[in-house]
């Protein structure tokens, strides 16, 4: 057997490691067209930030290493640059020129380049990526020249993008000392989240000082007019001035070799691969960013996770080998990032998702402590879930100082599980005051969804505000106090919950035949409201999320 793979990193050397592993006879070799064939691309931030101290701890293997410990023929430099599938070769040009290479089995990783957007002066030197060890050179490089040269003012840097690295990079400069602006095209940062959760990381970064600018783009890049640095022009008038830019804007499949190949290439021209990686070509098989993957709720498209990566190209070398394998699932896209003190992480389908799908679900947002409340250090996590009607999990996000990556794990194994509310509320979780609660927010959320998708306790959202606002009689449960300090609705009545039962009377009259919609601070007292109201006959829905998921909406839409 001579296997190629044409690319390192996570899927190609994941291949390369698990062929050798199967088969010590095979002919195993390797091109990767940089100078690095396997290293920890996710710890580049990390490194720029200085937490990360030795460069070195990110190069996981080098060619000499590789031939070593798994007999592997590592080529870097060396780029290839066709493939006959007739002839069963690669061409490839390296250090020694231009030669050919035959295959029984070629396996593909090339993965993914980055977006070019259409501003002007994109090219400027000053503009640079964060992908490759080479990248991470010149960020730091300059980085460290802006530190220098600034002694009268601070560095300054503008960061375009705020997808998961444009936020770690972010972070990693103002780590560093530098001014940060970041600016976003879309109306919230990290898009995949949704609006009203990424309101609480908009926060973290102002309290941060981070210059935030959302809805916009840049339109060009320029000199600055005295020559120090460069000038962003964006698309609402502003000018920001920078030391550096750090482009994060989105990737695209680096499938051109395979689409000169006759390779079928799908959504935004990513590789198609069956099950097993194998592609259109039953000897060429292919793995991690450039490829086309099966999401649970029906879209197609890559993923771009070192997770999925690694496991196709183990599934790829399964596959070439002859050896049993485990076919992918549908990706879930399970995904987390760290945003100075807070944590977002995301898996499964997005509100924004199954709408555009037109799949029908029903959003719930709860509010919970990371453990129990009355142990020291106890903080919120903020848990938005969307469930099928019939009750099964299809995605869940959250964002929280701490525990946020502990949830989210879980709901990502009981959404590959097909787990319902019902499932969810029995879960037998870890519990001790230091690091969960008795009934865990997981827990809740299966009561609260549980008891909402069977139709015993109505709800409304912050997108049904228009509606309410217009049609139903506002109900406040929380204290009077409490409601003055606190965001709320100006319409309210507030009459806290301990009081409900005494003042029914001024429900009736102040309701008029209104159905009424109660709220508290996160929705548990509008939820004993609510059953109480419910028993005395009345048609009333119960703000899920609560005035903390109110307040986020109204931060996230920019209402005061």
């Amino acid at each position: 057997m001579k296997l190629l793979i044409i690319g390192g990193v996570a899927g190609g050397m994941s291949a390369a490691a698990r062929a050798r592993r199967l088969d010590e006879t095979a002919e195993i070799i390797v091109f990767e067209a940089g100078p690095y064939v396997s290293f920890a691309n996710c710890g580049l931030p990390y490194h720029v930030a200085g937490e990360i101290e030795k460069r070195d701890s990110l190069l996981l293997h080098t060619p000499e290493t590789l031939a070593k410990r798994a007999a592997l023929d590592v080529r870097i430099n060396t780029e290839v640059t066709s493939i006959n599938r007739e002839n069963k070769t690669v061409t490839a040009v390296g250090p020694e020129g231009e030669y050919t290479e035959s295959y029984d089995k070629l396996i593909l990783s090339p993965g993914a380049v980055s977006v070019e957007p259409p501003i002007a002066g994109i090219d400027h030197p000053r503009v640079s990526t964060l992908r490759t060890i080479p990248e991470m050179d010149a960020v730091i490089a300059q980085v460290e020249e802006a530190l220098a040269a600034n002694t009268n003012r601070p560095a300054r840097a503008v960061v375009l993008g705020a997808g998961f690295i444009g936020l770690e990079a972010v972070e990693a400069l103002a780590h560093r000392g530098l001014d940060v602006s970041l600016v976003e095209f879309v109306d919230h940062v990290l898009p995949p989240l949704d609006a009203d959760l990424a309101s609480i990381l908009h926060t973290e970064l102002k309290d941060k000082g981070i210059d935030l600018h959302l809805g916009v783009g840049a339109q060009t890049i320029t000199d600055a007019e005295d020559g120090d640095g460069v000038r962003v022009g964006l698309t609402d008038g502003q000018v920001l001035d920078a030391d550096l830019v750090l482009m994060s804007v989105g990737v695209r499949p680096n499938s051109q070799l395979a689409e000169a190949a006759g390779l079928e290439l799908g959504e935004r021209g990513a590789i198609v691969v069956d099950d097993d990686q194998v592609t259109s070509d039953p000897d060429i098989l292919a793995c991690g960013d450039a490829v086309q993957v099966s999401f649970a709720d029906g879209r197609r498209g890559p993923v771009l996770l070192a997770g999925p990566a690694n496991r196709q190209g183990r599934r790829a070398a399964d596959k070439a080998l002859g050896h049993r394998t485990i076919p992918q699932q549908p990706v879930l896209a399970t995904a987390i990032v760290r945003v100075f003190d807070q944590v977002a992480a995301v898996t499964g389908s997005s509100t924004r998702v199954l709408t555009e799908q037109g799949i029908d679900h029903r959003v719930i947002r709860i509010h919970g402590p990371n453990h129990a409340g009355y142990y020291p250090g106890s903080s919120q996590i903020h848990l938005n879930a969307t469930f099928s009607p019939d009750g099964h999990l299809l995605g869940a996000q959250a964002v929280g100082a701490d525990g946020v990556d502990k949830r989210i794990d879980v709901l990502a194994t009981a959404i590959r599980a097909g787990m319902t509310a019902d499932d969810l509320a029995e879960l037998e979780l870890t519990y001790s005051p230091p690091f969960g609660a008795a009934k865990d927010i997981i827990n809740m959320l299966g009561f609260v969804a549980g008891n909402i998708l069977s139709g015993e306790t109505p709800t409304w959202d912050y997108t049904d505000l228009e509606d309410v606002r217009a049609n139903d009689f506002i109900l406040d449960v929380r204290g009077v106090r409490e409601a003055e300090r606190n965001v709320g609705l100006e319409e309210a009545t507030v009459i806290p919950l301990p009081e409900l039962r005494d003042r029914l009377d001024e429900v009736e009259a102040a309701a008029d035949g209104r159905p009424v919609a109660v709220y508290c601070a996160s929705g548990l007292r509008s939820y004993l409201a609510q059953r109480i109201l419910q028993a005395h006959g009345y048609q009333v829905r119960n703000f899920t999320g609560g005035a903390v998921s109110l307040r986020c909406a109204l931060d996230a839409w920019g209402d005061k």
